[in-house]
């Protein structure tokens, strides 16, 4: 398969399987005599495996793991459990942050009444207020781990 059909055929962009193989998440195809890469079913299916890895959120450390792991059928599958139940947690405590946001969200959108000016608006302020560390609030302004690299 070429690259164009290995990418369909996973759902996922071109670029992304070039990504995958310079991290070393994908090994690396064979080249054709014309130099186009030439992909097996095996790097279709690794790329299926990342993908419903990426849909549970498993940041690429995590996945590398697990590949890590799958090489090796015989071994005892008691790492896996062990990465799944920290990789559990985490989306636990994302939890937790998200209902803390949602509730910080919520507190602010009620103190805006209809008719009141901008400059009386207690969404704005509140904010504001938030800032200068009025309003409650935890040891964060975003859910940790939610962008760039966990």
């Amino acid at each position: 398969m070429k690259i164009g059909e290995v990418a369909q055929q996973a759902g996922i962009p071109v670029e992304t399987v070039r990504y995958y193989e310079k991290i070393g998440l994908l090994p690396q195809p064979d080249r054709q005599a014309n130099g186009y890469r030439r992909y097996r079913q095996s790097h279709l299916d690794r790329l299926l495996f990342i993908r419903r890895c990426r849909n549970l959120d498993m940041a690429q450390d995590e996945i590398r793991e697990l590949v890590r792991l799958a090489d090796q059928p015989d071994a005892d599958c008691s790492e896996v459990d062990a990465l799944l139940a920290r990789h559990l947690e985490h989306v636990r405590e994302r939890l937790e942050e998200l209902q803390q946001l949602e509730s910080t969200l919520s507190r602010l959108q009620q103190a805006c009444s209809e008719g009141r000016t901008v400059a009386e608006c207690g969404i704005l302020g509140g904010l504001s207020d938030e800032l200068t560390g009025n309003l409650p609030h935890d040891s964060h302004n975003h859910i940790p781990g939610s962008h760039g690299t966990r």
